[in-house]
C-alpha cells in the first residue's frame, strides 16, 4: 500500500475484502478522495509533535494522512467490523493510538487534559454537531477544531445573528471560538455518496468569559420559543426580564436570533448580578 491517502478503488477494495458495508446506523460516509484528504490535513495546520483527536476513523485514510505529517493521533472508531480494514490501512504507520470505543460516551475532556490538542475529523453526520459543542464547552485544551460535517451543520456553526440558521450551535461556537468555513466538499468524494454536501469548519478557540454557561442557558431558553420576543421567552427564568434586558443594552422586543453571543454574555452578567 502506498504512503499517501487512500483513494476510491483502494477503499472500496479493502471494505469488500473484509465484508464491510457502510451503515446508516453509524452515519458512515467514508472519505475516498486523496486531494480532499490532503487539503484537510493542510488547513488543519498540524505537524510533527501535534496531538490530534480524530473521532470516526472510518477506513483510516484521514488517520493515515495525519500520522504521515508527524502528528500523534488519538483516533476513535465505534464500528468493530472495521478492525481488519484499519489494521490494513494503518499497517506500518506509527503515532496512532486507535481505540474501538463510542466517543460519545467516553470522557474525552479527561483524555485530552494537559497539553494542547487539535480535533481533526470527518465526523459522523448523526453525532457531529453535539460532539463539537460538547468539546467546546468541556475540553479547553482543544485549541482548534477542523471538522467536516454536513454543509447545513457547518453553516449553523458559522451563522451570524439574523440568519435563518442562526441558533444555539452558533451561540456556543461564538462564545468559545471564532468560526470560518474552510472549504465546501462535494458528495462525490465519499463512499457511499451522501444526499447532501459537506463542508469543513475551522474553529479557533478563544478563552471562555465568566458567565458563558449562564449565557448558553439563557439562549437555550429563548431559542426554545424563538418566535417570541425575548421579554416573553425569558420570563420564566428572569424575575424582571425587561429590566434585565434593558440593563444589558438589549431591546426587549428582539427575538432570540437577533442577539449576538456577546449580547447573551452581557445579559448573563446582569442576571447573575441580579
Amino acid at each position: 500500500m502506498s504512503d499517501g491517502p487512500l483513494g476510491r478503488s483502494a477503499t472500496a477494495r479493502l471494505l469488500d475484502e473484509h465484508g464491510v458495508s457502510p451503515t446508516k446506523r453509524y452515519g458512515q460516509n467514508f472519505l475516498i478522495d486523496p486531494n480532499t484528504t490532503r487539503k484537510i490535513v493542510e488547513v488543519s495546520g498540524v505537524g510533527p509533535g501535534d496531538r490530534v483527536l480524530e473521532i470516526g476513523s472510518g477506513a483510516g485514510t484521514l488517520t493515515r494522512a495525519l500520522a504521515a505529517v508527524g502528528a500523534s493521533v488519538l483516533a476513535f472508531e465505534i464500528d468493530e467490523r472495521l478492525r481488519p480494514v484499519l489494521a490494513a490501512t494503518l499497517a506500518g504507520v506509527t503515532g496512532v493510538d486507535l481505540r474501538f470505543e463510542d466517543a460519545t460516551v467516553v470522557d474525552l475532556h479527561e483524555l485530552v487534559a494537559g497539553d494542547p490538542w487539535v480535533v481533526v475529523a470527518n465526523l459522523p453526520y448523526n453525532v457531529g454537531t453535539p460532539l463539537v459543542l460538547d468539546l467546546l464547552r468541556t475540553a479547553p485544551t482543544v485549541e482548534r477544531f477542523v471538522v467536516m460535517l454536513q454543509r447545513e451543520a457547518v453553516d449553523r456553526l458559522a451563522a451570524s445573528p439574523g440568519s435563518k440558521v442562526y441558533g444555539i450551535p452558533s451561540v456556543v461556537a461564538g462564545l468559545h471560538g471564532t468560526v470560518r468555513v474552510a472549504m465546501r466538499v462535494p458528495a462525490s468524494v465519499f463512499y457511499p455518496r451522501p444526499t447532501v454536501e459537506s463542508a469543513v469548519a475551522i474553529i479557533e478557540r478563544v478563552p471562555a468569559a465568566a458567565g458563558t454557561e449562564v449565557a448558553i442557558a439563557l439562549a437555550s431558553t429563548a431559542f426554545g420559543q424563538r418566535r417570541k420576543m425575548v421579554r416573553s421567552s425569558l420570563s420564566a427564568i428572569l424575575d424582571d426580564p425587561i429590566e434585565a434586558l434593558e440593563a444589558a443594552g438589549i431591546d426587549p422586543t428582539a427575538r432570540a436570533e437577533d442577539l449576538a453571543p456577546a449580547d447573551w454574555l452581557r445579559l448573563a452578567g446582569v442576571s447573575h448580578e441580579g
